[in-house]
C-alpha cells in the first residue's frame, strides 16, 4: 500500500488500548480478544478511528519480544478487518526496527506508530536515513511520533517535509516543539495525516489534521466518536468544548495519582475497570490505582454523565493484579 491508501486509515480519535494482565501479570490474550470485538462493535472501525496496540499507554515498552506480537495478532483476528489495528514501536535502533516492522507487519498491522531512536542522539540526517530505511522495507504505513521532550526525539518541520518523499510514511502524531509555533503543522497536513497530541483536537482539524489523541476511547466510545463526528461537520468550538470537559479533569488526575505511583496505563486501566471492562493492573513497579483514587476518577466520571458499572471497591478488586 502507497500514501493514499494508507492516510484514510490515520484518522479519528485514536484508541491506545490498554494491554490485559491476569493476576500474575502475564498477558491475558483471550480477555484481548473480547475487548478487541466490543471496541468494534462499539464503532471503534476503520475509517472513523484506530486501534493502537502495544503503545507507551498500552504497556508496549513492558512487553517481551514473544508477547506484543502475538497480542498485536489477536486484536488483528478479533477486529476481522473491520478496524485500522496500528502497532506501537519504540526507541530502538534502525535494524531492530524494521525487524519489528516486518513482524508486526506479518501478523496483521495497517501500520505502525514510531518513535525516533532517542538512544541513538540521532541528529536530523539521521532521522531521516532512519525512517527512510524503514519505509523502504515495508508495506504498510508508518505514524512519526514527535516525541520532541525527550532528548533525541526533537524532528524539525524542514525535517518532516523532506519525509514526502518516503511513501509508507502517511502519518505524523503531532505536537509543537519549544519555538515552533503548531500551526507550523499545516506545511504538511496536506502530505501526511496529521495526529493531535496536544490537546487541540480542534485546530489540528482546520489546519488539515485527521486525528487526535485521547484517553478515553477504549473505555467510552461514544464519547470519542461524537467529538469526532462534531469536527468532521466544522462545529469546532463545541467539539473542543466537549473534548476539554473530559480530557482536563482526566489529565489533572493523572497528575496528582503520579506522585504516587508512575505509570502511563494506570489512569486508563481504572477508567477500565469502572467502566465495567477491568483488564488488570500494569507490571510492577507500577501500581494500581488505589481504592481512593478509583472513588475520585469515578466522581469524574460520573460527573460527565458516563454509565459507570462499578463501585470503586469492585473496580479496586478488578485492578489489583
Amino acid at each position: 500500500m502507497r500514501r493514499d491508501e494508507l492516510k484514510p486509515l490515520f484518522v479519528g480519535p485514536i484508541a491506545t488500548v490498554p494491554t490485559p494482565f491476569d493476576d500474575n501479570f502475564e498477558v491475558d490474550f483471550s480477555r484481548m480478544h473480547d475487548l478487541t470485538e466490543g471496541w468494534v462493535e462499539n464503532g471503534l472501525v476503520k475509517g472513523r478511528s484506530v486501534i493502537k496496540v502495544a503503545a507507551a499507554m498500552g504497556e508496549g515498552p513492558m512487553l517481551g519480544d514473544d508477547e506484543w506480537p502475538f497480542l498485536l495478532r489477536t486484536v488483528v483476528q478479533a477486529s476481522a478487518g473491520r478496524a485500522a489495528v496500528v502497532c506501537g514501536l519504540h526507541y530502538k535502533d534502525t535494524k531492530r526496527t524494521i525487524d519489528d516492522a516486518k513482524r508486526a507487519q506479518d501478523m496483521g498491522a495497517v501500520g505502525l506508530q514510531v518513535c525516533p531512536p532517542i538512544f541513538n542522539l540521532p541528529s536530523q540526517d539521521d532521522l531521516l536515513d532512519y525512517f527512510g530505511e524503514l519505509s523502504d522495507a515495508i508495506d504498510i504505513g508508518i505514524m512519526v511520533y514527535h516525541t520532541h521532550w525527550m532528548s533525541g526525539g526533537r524532528i524539525e518541520v524542514d525535517t518532516i517535509m523532506k519525509m514526502a518523499d518516503m511513501e509508507q510514511i502517511a502519518a505524523i502524531k503531532w505536537s509543537a516543539p519549544e519555538g515552533v509555533d503548531y500551526s507550523e503543522m499545516s506545511r504538511f497536513s496536506g502530505i501526511f495525516s496529521v495526529i493531535d497530541n496536544g490537546g487541540g483536537a480542534a485546530l489540528c482539524h482546520k489546519l488539515g489534521g485527521r486525528g487526535y489523541i485521547n484517553l478515553t476511547a477504549e473505555a467510552y466510545p461514544a464519547h470519542d466518536l461524537k467529538v469526532w463526528d462534531l469536527l468532521e461537520a466544522g462545529q469546532y468550538d463545541e467539539a473542543q468544548a466537549l473534548y476539554d470537559s473530559v480530557n482536563e479533569p482526566l489529565r489533572v488526575l493523572d497528575e496528582k495519582f503520579t506522585g504516587r505511583s508512575g505509570g502511563q496505563a494506570r489512569l486508563k486501566k481504572g477508567i477500565m475497570a469502572l467502566m465495567g471492562q477491568p483488564v488488570g493492573a500494569s507490571r510492577p513497579p507500577s501500581k494500581a490505582l488505589n481504592e481512593r483514587e478509583l472513588d475520585e476518577v469515578r466522581d469524574v466520571l460520573l460527573g460527565f454523565g458516563w454509565p459507570v458499572a462499578a463501585t470503586a471497591a469492585k473496580a479496586a478488586a478488578a485492578t489489583s493484579g
